[in-house]
Formats: C-alpha cells, sequence, structure tokens
C-alpha cells in the first residue's frame, strides 16, 4: 500500500513539474511585456499558460478609482495572439483587446470603481499557448 501512495505522489510532483516547465517565456519575452508606456508603474507580471483541459487562465487583481491600468501582452510563439478579457468585481465584461477580430498587443482601462476586477486571459487558435503578460498603472 505505501508503495502505491509513493508512486502517485512521485507521478503528481514529476507530471506537475513538467507541465509547468511547458511554458517558460523566455528572459526577452518577459521584458517586451514589462516595458510600458510613458508615465505607468509596473505593478505585476505573469506568465500566460493555459492549461490542455481549460481554454482560458484568470487572474485578478484589486483596481483603484481614477486609475489607468495598462496590460501588456506578448505570445511566445506568434504575435498578439493572446486574448485578455477584464471583468469587473460583478463579473461583467469591461474590456477586451480584442476587437471585431483584431487583436491587439495591450490593453489599457481607466477605472472607474474600485474592487476586485478579473483578467481572463484566453489564445487565439493555432497558437503557442504560451506567454507573458505585465500590469501596470498610472494616476
Amino acid at each position: 500500500m505505501n508503495s502505491i501512495i509513493g508512486i502517485a505522489l512521485f507521478a503528481s510532483v514529476f507530471f506537475g513539474q513538467s507541465a509547468h516547465a511547458q511554458c517558460n517565456p523566455d528572459e526577452s519575452l518577459k521584458t517586451s511585456v514589462t516595458t510600458l508606456a510613458d508615465g505607468f508603474n509596473f505593478v505585476k507580471s505573469y506568465t500566460i499558460a493555459a492549461p490542455a483541459n481549460k481554454e482560458s487562465v484568470e487572474f485578478s487583481y484589486v483596481f483603484t478609482k481614477g486609475t489607468q491600468y495598462m496590460l501588456t501582452l506578448a505570445d511566445a510563439g506568434s504575435a498578439n495572439s493572446i486574448v485578455v478579457t477584464l471583468y469587473d468585481s460583478e463579473r461583467r465584461k469591461v474590456a477586451s483587446n480584442k476587437i471585431q477580430g483584431t487583436i491587439a498587443s495591450a490593453l489599457v482601462y481607466p477605472c472607474n470603481a474600485t474592487g476586485i476586477y478579473y483578467m481572463e486571459f484566453s489564445f487565439d487558435a493555432g497558437s503557442s499557448r504560451c506567454g507573458a503578460s505585465a500590469l501596470g498603472f498610472k494616476k
């Protein structure tokens, strides 16, 4: 019985680590997303990797009223294939970087209400499903 538990534990650790190793954006990609427009201050960066069994990955952050937020995006494989959809604290869609089929490499959102905002990242069809994003703000 102990050997079965040991094998299961080993497999979960081994396979859990290899799944994360599949998406490892290089330093140049991470640097490109952390280069924000003038006046924006860097807050946080994200590795964007949608698991094979999910269409998207989500992060949250508290936004403050009267502040502009910028999300920059870069795909490890092809340009502009990461779609970010921003939802407010009530899960209402407030912004997206995909407009009429065109995907922008950044999204700027002027926050009108303080609260938790949800950033849902998904990938356009045929993309590498690996990339990076950075969040910045300015008052």
